[in-house]
């Protein structure tokens, strides 16, 4: 018998079927009725499990997105006559040129034969037509609604008849997606008392979830046509999402614990009436609320019903129930009531038997809040053996946890009670460091927060205390399970990831620098790290090397790295040492870090012109935190050479210029040469020319033979200071000034052998008439 193979069948005649139908175009990103002006859509998703692809997700508006606008494909699926066999199709096109022509024209006339003998094939036949009209992108909202009017009478009464064929299901998920509120609920009141076996359809579950998530009035209705048979459909394959979307999405408190009930058996579900009305302000919910009250023998009846439940759901992993939030919530009440149970070697057997059952399985549940917190459980609880399986089944899918916010927490609490470090840093710490360059960039911080993690765990400065507060429940389970001291942890899992992370920063100085969120990073790195940062250092310091301060050409040029804030504000960071405590109002110096070192290098790298320039532009606080930590801890050769860098016109520039943190440089530089802090500094020099002089600076010498002014225009004050000291103790000294009017007063300090005078205006730029004379021996 020969073999039938496919034929390419040829577009069906537009005078058999009547005007051609528009071509479909349909978004897959912005589908009809998916955007935000639409008031009843709800795009909320379940999340997606680690073991997934992130970019699969089983989204139920996919299914009637695909390319299935042209039903003419679909009219002509059921072809299995003609003429198929590549051979003898040519020996009929040699006898007769129209052979195939006319047998897939006789192909088509059977098709329609077989078609138009179904039910209902009328009404899908004008609904198909409608739905390619009625779901096209590019039509008005009026236009659209007046083919969803005609789309709706045409299946008004026979809804329940089609909606489990895969065309006439898309049919009134059109409906459900664009219709008016009176269409939604007039569908969902003839669909009313089929939701289940609708949940168990393959084609018609798409719909059952659209119904949910258009069509809030109609919710109670739906999810009570589940209770009594959730582990039923948990258990089937198609109408398990539907649940887990129903029970995620679009239920409230009193549904979710009425889908739950079923969990803890057929007592509790068939003869406990829940009291929605008084569970609404009751802290006890669930399975607590179930138990209050309960004697001993029904609490054990219900507890082994729980458990048999889970288990069952466990050996069934290939049904998809395993990662839905319903089980993980299940299974995170009964570990909570399995702790309240006062003799500890029945806790460790009642946990470890359910551990035992869903061990390969943990992966599938750290997506979910209560998933984490069930994982995080068995991790806190478990012995050495049991956290060492757990390692071992979410090894390979760490890279997701990093950047999931619920699953990076079972992360780290293995990195806090796990006691073998070894382990955890071939296994764990390894695995997270490979993609250090890529979760450093982490534009959602998740990926970021991992690496952060190894350095300061728990640390406010990157995590919430609300994700500390989480973190910290298991402390008092790690107490009891864990012997390694929590700092020698911290130290060990921290040099583990060192040296990787160093190589980052050498690799990668100018990137991360350049990136808000990596250069917190590298702050942490440098300072917390372990091992020789001399690379480090040297990689850090090189782009500021560069002429500062850039300038914008056309070449495209980056900015210079002391323009940028975060950057600016890495180097502030390192020369201070430490992190500023706003507590405490101190920095919290690090003893893995050595501030003086890393300011000696970037004063070198530097130079001379880019400090002034720096200081002079937006670098006046990183300066700052320079010349405080070099006249503090620096040699008297940097001292010397910073102190040569900032003349009187240099520090006379940063304070006319009056950019931001230049009064901060100002007093550190006062601070580091022992001035008064209201004293502005200045370095005297000879000046040779007159007062008038129009080439002369702002500031002019007074000498010790003043003269007067050759045209009368300068006013000579003098003042009288008794000076106190070892060398001039009560000695008397009178000086004079002139003074300008017109053009204000220029001021500088008169030496003498034993001592030197500042003088300091403090009144307005044209009237200085009052000057303040101060002494330093």
């Amino acid at each position: 018998m020969p073999v039938r193979t496919a034929v390419k069948r040829s577009a069906p005649s537009s005078k058999a079927h009547g005007p051609p139908t528009k071509k479909v175009a349909v978004s897959k990103s912005k589908a009809v009725g998916q955007n935000k002006s639409n008031p009843d859509y709800d795009g909320k998703k379940r999340r997606l499990p680690i073991t997934v692809p992130a970019d699969a997700h089983d989204d139920p508006e996919s299914e009637d997105e695909g390319n299935e606008g042209d039903f003419a494909a679909d009219e002509g699926a059921d072809l299995g006559e003609g003429v198929n066999n590549p051979e003898m199709k040519a020996s009929l096109l040699a006898k007769n040129p129209n052979a195939s022509r006319e047998s897939h024209k006789a192909q088509r006339e059977v098709t329609r034969q077989r078609q138009a003998a179904k039910p209902h094939a009328d009404v899908l036949s004008l609904a198909k037509r409608q739905w390619s009209l009625a779901r096209q992108k590019n039509i008005s909202h009026a236009e659209r609604q007046k083919h969803v009017k005609v789309l709706m009478d045409a299946v008004r009464g026979k809804i329940q008849d089609v909606v489990f064929k895969h065309d006439a299901s898309r049919v009134v998920q059109t409906i459900i997606k664009c219709g008016t509120s009176q269409e939604r609920d007039e569908v969902a009141v003839e669909l009313k008392g089929r939701y289940r076996d609708l949940a168990q359809n393959k084609y018609a579950k798409f719909l059952v979830t659209k119904l949910l998530r258009y069509c809030p009035s109609q919710r109670a209705s739906i999810i009570s046509e589940f209770q009594h048979h959730v582990m039923r459909l948990l258990l089937h394959r198609e109408a398990s999402p539907v649940v887990a979307d129903a029970y995620e999405l679009y239920s409230n408190a009193a549904q979710r614990d009425l889908l739950l009930r079923d969990f803890y058996g057929k007592e509790v579900a068939l003869f406990d009436t829940p009291d929605t009305a008084s569970t609404g302000g009751d802290k006890k919910r669930g399975l607590q609320m179930v138990l209050d009250g309960a004697d001993t023998e029904r609490k054990k009846r219900i507890l082994g019903a729980l458990k048999d439940n889970l288990i069952n759901i466990f050996n069934n992993p290939d049904k998809g129930a395993i990662s839905h939030g319903i089980v993980h919530r299940a299974l995170w009440e009964y570990l909570q009531v399995i702790n309240e149970i006062s003799d500890v070697a029945e806790q460790d057997k009642k946990r470890h038997e359910i551990f035992e059952s869903c061990q390969e399985l943990v992966a599938e549940m750290v997506h979910t809040k209560d998933g984490s917190r069930a994982v995080r459980e068995f991790v806190a609880q478990g012995t050495a053996k049991d956290r060492k399986q757990i390692i071992k089944v979410l090894k390979p899918h760490l890279e997701r946890m990093c950047k999931d916010e619920e699953a990076q927490l079972v992360l780290f609490t293995t990195l806090d009670v796990v006691d073998d470090t070894k382990l955890m840093s071939k296994s764990v710490v390894s695995e997270i460091i490979v993609h250090a360059s890529t979760f450093a960039f982490d534009s959602h911080k998740s990926g970021r927060r991992a690496l952060l993690y190894l350095l300061v765990p728990r640390s406010l400065r990157h995590f919430t205390p609300a994700t500390v507060n989480i973190l910290a429940e298991t402390d008092d389970s790690r107490t009891r399970t864990s012997k390694k001291d929590p700092e020698i942890r911290i130290r060990e899992l921290r040099m583990a990831a060192s040296e990787s992370l160093l190589n980052l920063v050498v690799h990668n100085a100018e990137e991360l620098c350049r990136d808000p969120g990596a250069s917190l990073l590298v702050v942490e790195i440098m300072l917390f790290t372990e091992g020789d940062k001399t690379a480090a250092i040297k990689a850090l310091l090189a782009p500021l090397s560069k002429p500062y301060p850039t300038p914008v050409p056309s070449n495209g040029e980056l900015m210079h790295l002391i323009d940028i804030p975060h950057s600016s504000r890495l180097f502030k960071t390192l020369i201070q040492g430490g992190h500023f405590d706003r507590s405490t109002s101190s920095v919290q110096v690090v003893s893995s870090f050595s501030p003086s070192s890393f300011a000696s290098q970037f004063m070198q790298v530097v130079g001379r012109e880019n400090m002034i320039r720096m200081a002079l532009g937006n670098g006046a606080f990183v300066v700052a935190e320079l010349v405080k930590r070099v006249s503090e801890e620096g040699t008297e050769t940097e001292k010397s050479e910073l102190k040569g860098w900032f003349d009187k016109n240099v520090v006379s520039n940063i304070r006319v210029g009056q950019r931001r943190g230049s009064d901060a440089l100002i007093g550190r530089w006062k601070a580091s040469n022992d001035l008064p802090s209201h004293v502005y500094p200045f370095y005297p020099e000879i000046d040779s020319a007159g007062w008038d002089s129009e080439s002369r600076p702002q500031e002019h010498v007074l000498r010790s033979d003043a003269r007067a002014s050759a045209n009368g225009s300068h006013m000579m004050k003098t003042a009288t200071l008794c000076l106190t000291g070892s060398r001039s103790n009560g000695l008397e000294v009178r000086f004079s000034l002139w003074v300008n009017h017109a053009r204000g007063p220029a001021f500088e300090p008169r030496l003498d052998p034993l001592l030197s005078i500042w003088l300091c205006p403090c009144s307005k730029r044209n009237m200085w008439d009052c000057m303040h004379a101060f002494a330093c021996i």
